[in-house]
């Protein structure tokens, strides 16, 4: 997390019970030392504090707004339809369709509001926070490399992986 004022992306969910799987997209956004904010606003039950925080962001220094899509999904639209900062959207698998209608509707935004739609729940936060980061470093060569060292690190344990399946099998060739 980030002091106030100092943050360049910002967390938004309905509720505390989305924080288990929008803490991954805080964690991610940590391991390449990228400040964040962490905020629970909600489309439906405060929907003024919902606006002024993405009408805000912008001057607030944020650069990208992750936001949680619940049942109803609609908290990432509304923090697109009051910014023109880029907003990540993460459906979660939270109502009885297990995400389902979260991802179809955060996909379903109308022409002119985009919102960047991820997978469901901790898969969609984790990219999240990647994407957040691929688009920072445009105009940062440092994290751009930081991502280049995590990428490495992914196929090199996917590498790891093959070998130790490759001895598992032995003489099932």
């Amino acid at each position: 997390m980030a002091e106030k004022g100092s943050a360049t992306v910002g967390i938004v969910m309905g509720s505390d019970t989305d924080f288990p799987v929008m803490a991954e997209a805080g964690k991610t956004l940590a391991k390449f030392g990228i400040p964040y904010d962490m905020e629970v606003l909600s489309a439906h039950r405060t929907p003024e504090r919902a606006h002024d925080y993405s009408k805000t962001a912008a001057s607030r220094g944020l650069k990208i707004i992750i936001a949680a899509a619940g049942a109803a999904a609609h908290l990432a639209g509304v923090m697109a339809a009051s910014t023109t900062l880029p907003v990540i959207g993460v459906p979660l698998g939270t109502s009885s369709l297990n995400g389902m209608d979260a991802l179809l509707a955060t996909v379903q935004m109308p022409g002119g509001i985009p919102v960047a739609t991820m997978a469901i729940d901790k898969a969609g936060a984790v990219n999240a926070a990647i994407f957040a980061a691929e688009i920072l470093a445009l105009n940062d060569a440092e994290l751009s490399r930081r991502l280049l060292l995590h990428k490495e690190e992914m196929a090199r344990g996917v590498a790891e992986k093959n070998a130790k399946v490759q001895k598992q099998r032995g003489d099932h060739k």
